[in-house]
């Protein structure tokens, strides 16, 4: 789907909402409410009397990496963003230009063999595009420096070890030093989550303690945010919270589900295989699996196949768990969010996590903020949970999408636990609306449903893109940003609400000025309903 509009570029936000002026938090966003082709005009605030209880929200609880770091191809420099990680350790990745204004530009990726430095000694070598039709993405393999793959701790303009030469940090890329505020910093010194809504602010509801940058603590200092808010007060409201409907909460998005929970139905879209929980194939079956729906790391372009997750590449440096991986270390101590021409300048990591995200067990995370959670904040979780709107927690770690090639979306992992399974056929089996916050909660949900509508746990790849011909089975509605208009992601939104609402609600956008992007503006999609059905017996006061 591509609309017919152009999207001014005032239209941009260019920074957040909280920076806009004194006393506004993030949720100081416009919110565009579509129910066919009929539109009206709300703050974000309002949304807790938009939606009314029995509604489930579908959120995604993946944390956003510091993903960019800077490097070398010889002499010239380069930004690499690094998007997902496969099960056989390497990296899918995308290579940009620095540009004059400390953001960056499409770069064509390869050719094979291509090694970008690192501070630190660290290297990069590019091996495949990750797509047969497109040369943006590269998987590339990872190795550091001969003991430990440590990273430089200057980072400025010393050498590498082993004669590494003139590796300095890149500040004139864009980049920011090494430990940037930016960048979480080593775990015993990480602050309380962003707006102090996953951290130890006072009573754990929006407060910000010192040295709030937002990133996340560790899962001991975490508790008193919306997790809190989320399981008790959705029981209250009549249905059981995430933490009560088979032990899997928010922290247990990134576990793996129960066996036999798993590729158990064969009409899922995309194909599926019995009991495939994500777990690399026999070694010398290069990792193939039936349509790559689901499961291992995808192989694809002539890929010879994952290894089991932790490699054999160059002295194994990617091996399991955070402590293991050279990327993650380097991202930690160099990285920085990525961003784009249309943004002001870089802002700290906490920026970009949204109220939900929570750190995964082996690190990973999104390339890429999950935006569509961004105005959120503890209060007002707090207040939809005391209106009976309940919460399912998801977990999709996006990979990255450029601003200049609107491709559709590559294989990223998800899981969706028994809990949020349960939660979710339950509000559908009440009347319930499903509404999936972010086109990420809407691919994962909508990958672990089958061809009869009802969600199972599942865990692994997806590739399942979502559009009209193929429709939804689970999704009401849909919160979500403004889309560019040749975005891959219109097709998702066509599927949910139909061509004529999404050309109304885009129309109506632009002439209210409404702002894109990341930092932008929100639209919530809901179903048309019925002049004569009974709701909101008790959000619509």
């Amino acid at each position: 789907m591509t609309l017919t509009v152009r999207v001014p570029e005032e239209l941009s936000a260019r920074i957040p909402a909280e920076q806009r002026g004194p006393g506004l938090d993030r949720d100081a966003v416009r919110l565009l409410v579509s129910r066919g082709t009929e539109v009206s005009h709300h703050a974000f605030g309002e949304l807790p009397r938009l939606l009314r209880a029995g509604d489930l929200l579908v959120v995604n609880t993946s944390e956003t990496l510091a993903a960019a770091v800077d490097g070398r191809i010889g002499h010239a420099r380069v930004v690499v963003h690094f998007s997902t990680r496969g099960d056989d350790g390497r990296w899918a990745v995308e290579l940009r230009d620095p540009d004059e204004r400390g953001t960056t530009r499409a770069r064509a990726g390869g050719p094979a063999g291509t090694e970008v430095r690192f501070p630190g000694g660290v290297r990069l070598v590019l091996e495949e595009p990750l797509s047969a039709g497109s040369e943006r993405l590269w998987w590339a393999r990872v190795a550091g420096p001969q003991g430990a793959g440590r990273t430089d701790p200057q980072g400025a303009g010393g050498a590498g070890p082993q004669g590494e030469g003139d590796m300095d940090h890149p500040r004139g890329a864009g980049g920011t030093g090494p430990r940037d505020t930016g960048s979480p910093g080593p775990r015993g010194a990480r602050g309380a989550g962003p707006q102090g809504a996953m951290g130890t602010g006072p009573q754990g509801a929006g407060g910000t303690g010192p040295q709030d940058t937002g990133s996340p603590g560790p899962r001991g200092a975490r508790g008193a945010g919306p997790q809190g808010a989320m399981g008790t007060g959705a029981q209250g409201a009549g249905g059981a919270g995430p933490h009560d409907t088979g032990g899997t909460g928010l922290h247990d998005t990134g576990s793996a589900a129960p066996a036999g929970a798993m590729g158990t139905d064969p009409d899922r879209a995309g194909g599926t295989r019995p009991q495939d929980t994500g777990s690399p194939g026999p070694r010398g079956t290069g990792g193939t699996r039936p349509q790559g729906a689901m499961g291992t790391a995808p192989q694809l372009a002539g890929s010879t196949g994952p290894q089991p997750a932790g490699g054999t590449g160059p002295q194994d440096t990617e091996s399991a768990g955070p402590q293991g991986s050279v990327v993650l270390r380097l991202m930690r101590e160099y990285g920085r969010p990525i961003r784009y021409s249309y943004t002001e300048r870089d802002q700290p990591l906490s920026v970009y996590q949204t109220v939900f995200a929570l750190p995964s067990a082996d690190g990973a995370g999104s390339a890429e903020m999950p935006s569509a959670a961004r105005p959120f904040t503890v209060r007002m979780v707090t207040e939809l949970v005391s209106r009976g709107v309940q919460f399912a927690p998801i977990m999709l770690h996006t990979g990255v999408a450029s601003a200049e090639a609107h491709e559709p979306p590559y294989p990223e992992r998800f899981a969706v636990p028994e809990a949020s399974a349960r939660l979710i056929n339950a509000a559908k089996a009440t009347d319930g609306r499903i509404v999936a916050v972010g086109t990420t909660a809407v691919r994962a949900v909508e990958s672990a449903a089958g061809a009869d509508g009802v969600v199972r746990a599942r865990e692994g790849w997806t590739d399942l893109v979502v559009t009209p011909e193929r429709g939804v089975r689970v999704v009401d509605g849909l919160l979500t940003g403004l889309h560019e208009p040749e975005a891959s992601h219109l097709l998702m939104l066509e599927a949910v609400a139909g061509r004529a609402a999404i050309d109304r609600s885009y129309d109506e956008a632009l002439r209210g000025l409404y702002l894109w992007h990341e930092f932008g503006d929100v639209h919530l999609i809901l179903p048309t309903e019925s002049p004569h059905s009974e709701h909101c017996a008790s959000n619509c006061r």
